[in-house]
């Protein structure tokens, strides 16, 4: 596989999570996850940035593009498009409920790792939206990882070999940036980190 190759296919593995996280931002708002209650430390447990409705929108949305892409994959591979890619013949290639539960464990991963570093950051004093670099960007691969992998791992294993780990960890943060500085602009986030 060439690095387009390898790059392209570290994007199509890990579209559910892309798209989750930052859909959690754009239709959350309203009760959040914790309640509102405070750890035993005296400080949220989350915070109001992490709400039930963000969740739920969310991970539908993750589970809505993985969907696309169960139905796009059978179409690409029979046309000749993913010829050369044969990660893409197995990987969200079609229709079963071991492929639909992946996505959803991709999604919804991706915003367990979101709000795991919410509780870590509530744990160090960081305010909501407070920059906290690398955990900012990664919180929710490794979210989606850490969950597919309990629930799939020999799906994991197969897909997400030694070079489309390392290019996700270094691809991850630069597009994270890119979507950010969109949400600011487009005043969807606060900050453009």
């Amino acid at each position: 596989m060439t690095l387009i190759d390898i790059l392209a296919a570290s994007i199509w593995l890990m579209l559910p999570a892309y798209i989750a996280n930052p859909m959690a931002a754009v239709f959350g708002g309203g009760t959040p996850m914790d309640l509102g209650k405070y750890f035993p430390d005296g400080r949220r447990i989350l915070g109001n940035g992490k709400t039930i409705r963000g969740l739920a929108a969310g991970t539908a949305c993750g589970i809505a593009i993985g969907l696309i892409q169960i139905g796009l994959a059978p179409r690409l591979i029979a046309s000749g498009v993913l010829d050369n890619w044969p990660l893409f013949h197995g990987a969200l290639g079609a229709y079963s409920l071991s492929t639909l539960s992946i996505v959803f464990l991709m999604a919804f991963g991706a915003l367990l790792g979101d709000s795991a570093e919410s509780f870590i950051k509530r744990r160090l004093d960081l305010e909501r939206g407070a920059m906290f670099p690398v955990a900012d960007q990664l919180d929710f691969v490794l979210g989606a990882w850490v969950l597919t992998y309990i629930f799939a791992a020999c799906w994991f294993n197969t897909y997400f070999s030694f070079w489309i780990i390392v290019t996700v960890l270094v691809a991850t943060p630069l597009l994270h940036l890119a979507t950010n500085i969109l949400g600011y602009l487009i005043k969807v986030k606060k900050e453009p980190w």
